[in-house]
C-alpha cells in the first residue's frame, strides 16, 4: 500500500470497519475489503496518510491521535462508526501503543491512568498494560482480533503466558515481511481475515493466519 509492505501503518480495522487513507487508489481498497470483509472508509488524520500509526479501532469506536486536525475529527464522526475520540497523550502514536478487540484493549504502560480510563471508555472494554519482548508499542508489535493473538517472537513465555490469560487465547509467536519484529504495523487484520505485505514469507503468514482463523 503506497509502495510499502507495512500495512498496518495505514489501516485500522476492526470487524465493523477499515478506516484507510483517502488517497489510496480503489484497487488498493477493494483488496482491502475483500481481505476484511468490510466497508473501507477514507480518512486522513494529521494530514497524512498513517491512519494505522494514528488510530486505534474495534466495533465499539476509535481512539485518534492528538495530531488530528478538527476537521478530520468532524470528518470521522460524520462516518458514525461508533464513539470516536481524541487522547491527548504525548504517545500520540496510538495505534502502535494501543491493542484492542471488542472484549480488551492493552495499552502502553507508560500512559496515564487517565489515558487508560479515556481508551476504555472509547472502545467500551477493559483496558490492561503490558510490555512484551522489550517493546512497550504494543499495537506495532502484536496482532489482535476477535479471533485470535500473534505476538512478537522475542515475547518470553511469561509473558506470553499472562497476555494469553487475558485475552483467552493460546498466542502464536511470528515475525512478518522478512523477519520484521512490527508485526501490527506490517499487517491488518479482523476475524474475517488480514492483509498482509508482500515480503511476509509463507512461513510467516501461515503462523499469523493460523492464530487468527481459528
Amino acid at each position: 500500500m503506497n509502495g510499502s509492505d507495512y500495512i498496518g501503518i495505514y489501516c485500522a480495522a476492526s470487524d465493523g470497519f477499515v478506516l484507510v487513507p483517502d488517497s489510496i487508489r480503489q484497487k488498493e481498497r477493494d483488496v482491502v475489503m475483500a481481505a476484511l470483509g468490510v466497508e473501507a472508509f477514507g480518512a486522513r488524520i494529521g494530514g497524512s496518510d498513517l491512519i494505522g500509526l494514528l488510530a486505534r479501532a474495534n466495533s465499539n469506536g476509535i481512539v485518534l491521535s492528538n495530531l488530528a486536525l478538527e476537521e478530520e475529527i468532524r470528518a470521522i464522526r460524520r462516518l458514525g462508526l461508533g464513539n470516536v475520540a481524541v487522547l491527548e497523550s504525548d504517545l500520540n502514536a496510538v495505534g502502535s501503543n494501543i491493542l484492542a478487540n471488542d472484549r480488551i484493549a492493552i495499552i502502553n504502560e507508560d500512559y496515564s491512568r487517565e489515558d487508560e480510563r479515556r481508551v476504555s471508555d472509547v472502545l467500551g472494554v477493559e483496558a490492561i498494560r503490558w510490555s512484551a519482548g522489550g517493546f512497550k508499542t504494543v499495537g506495532a508489535n502484536n496482532i489482535l482480533t476477535n479471533s485470535g493473538l500473534v505476538v512478537n517472537n522475542r515475547s518470553t513465555d511469561d509473558e506470553k503466558r499472562l497476555l494469553d490469560s487475558r485475552t483467552g487465547f493460546d498466542s502464536v509467536r511470528s515475525t512478518a515481511n522478512t523477519g520484521a519484529v512490527a508485526i501490527g504495523l506490517s499487517v491488518a487484520a479482523n476475524r474475517n481475515g488480514i492483509v498482509a505485505g508482500e515480503a511476509t514469507t509463507g512461513y510467516e503468514l501461515a503462523r499469523i493466519v493460523g492464530a487468527l482463523e481459528r
